[in-house]
């Protein structure tokens, strides 16, 4: 606006009432996050591909399912009023958690693991959640599992609290049903997404409504290396957000035209890139999906729309990612990274250590005759 359009009538406070989002309460301000266009010079010239960009909401992309839980849960009658909420995180979900906690009038309680950022500890507490953590990994589950052992001991000794199980929850995979709409407003077109995979929620929740938009649209999921989601054997990952030591079953198989598998280096690498190209960028999820999305544009046809979720952003990682001691105590720093993915035929066809890609995409528990333990955990270990 040019300053001499301004008349006596003017307010000061119209400048910024089209672009200030107003909220009564935090949860207000989850949602409708911006996308961004990430070309040269982290691409190739004349290609590239939109990020969302999640890290936009107060504590990243799983306040949405963190509501969305909680609400449900509420509206069923499985959350009294005032019940505590227990449950397992690394990170982003706590923080989400203890949005809903704040919002909805719920106690939050998350268990962790040694791994959780110093800094990612200090905000929950702000938040007001009670930190409980786990000091030792379960032999075959990893931390993952014994995390979520402690939770059965915490709802054990509070029977009226409520764990939103987000692993297996469906609610937590319909809570971004939203998320894939903004995504069709602001893109219009979508040809190829690219996402991290965790507990499956928010890969099979934009998968499922864009697939309905867009038939052929392509699914990419973008796993750790270590990680058992999509049928390579558990192995120590540093990595944290993506990946899995148990078999959630939010995972949607059926969704994925591909799955490429990323190692620690290059996510730090690939994060590290970005943030110096394009002033946006993240952890190791962020990190990872843009490394995956880079390769997607730069060997798909030129008129490809490739959309990426960006789940969170640096902060978290300012003493791991961005950290040069941390990464070189961890022998993370040095390495170039390929240019293109080791290929593989199938999934089990050999432990992959570095950048990987399959497009036989199978769910490691279908037809071996194993179930998880009560419909939740890693075979033959009851949660």
């Amino acid at each position: 606006m040019n300053p001499s359009d301004i008349t006596a009538g003017f307010s000061p406070a119209q400048l910024l009432a089209p672009f200030a989002p107003a909220a009564h309460t935090p949860a207000g301000l989850v949602g409708d996050t911006p996308v961004l266009w990430v070309g040269e010079p982290f691409t190739d010239p004349g290609r590239g591909f939109w990020a969302k960009l999640e890290g936009h909401n107060p504590g990243g992309i799983k306040d949405r399912t963190a509501l969305y839980m909680v609400a449900r849960a509420r509206e069923r009658g499985e959350l009294l009023p005032g019940a505590r909420i227990i449950e397992s995180t690394s990170g982003t979900l706590g923080l989400g958690l203890a949005l809903a906690g704040v919002t909805s009038g719920h106690p939050v309680a998350v268990v962790t693991d040694p791994g959780m950022e110093p800094l990612m500890r200090g905000l929950l507490t702000a938040y007001g959640a009670e930190l409980h953590l786990v000091s030792e990994p379960h032999p075959v589950g990893g931390w993952q599992q014994a995390r979520r052992e402690k939770v059965d001991e915490l709802l054990i000794a509070c029977p009226d609290a409520w764990c939103p199980d987000q692993y297996h929850n469906p609610d937590n995979v319909a809570a971004y049903a939203p998320l894939a709409h903004e995504l069709v407003a602001q893109l219009g077109r979508i040809d190829t997404l690219v996402v991290s995979v965790g507990t499956g929620g928010h890969s099979a929740g934009i998968g499922r409504i864009l697939r309905g938009f867009f038939p052929a649209l392509r699914i990419v999921g973008v796993d750790t290396c270590g990680s058992t989601i999509f049928g390579q054997p558990a192995a120590p990952r540093l990595m944290r957000g993506l990946g899995s030591s148990i078999y959630p079953r939010n995972v949607d198989y059926t969704l994925f035209d591909e799955v490429h598998w990323v190692a620690a280096a290059e996510a730090v690498r690939s994060a590290r890139a970005l943030a110096k190209a394009q002033y946006a960028t993240g952890g190791w999820s962020v990190g990872a999906v843009a490394l995956v999305a880079r390769h997607l544009a730069a060997t798909s046809p030129a008129e490809s729309r490739i959309a990426a979720v960006f789940p969170d952003g640096p902060q978290r990682y300012i003493g791991t990612v961005f950290d040069d001691d941390w990464c070189r105590a961890h022998r993370l720093l040095g390495q170039e990274t390929a240019d293109a993915p080791d290929e593989l035929t199938h999934p089990g066809e050999r432990v992959v250590e570095r950048w990987s890609r399959c497009t036989t995409v199978l769910d490691p528990l279908a037809g071996a005759g194993l179930e998880v333990a009560g419909g939740r955990g890693p075979v033959g270990v009851a949660r």
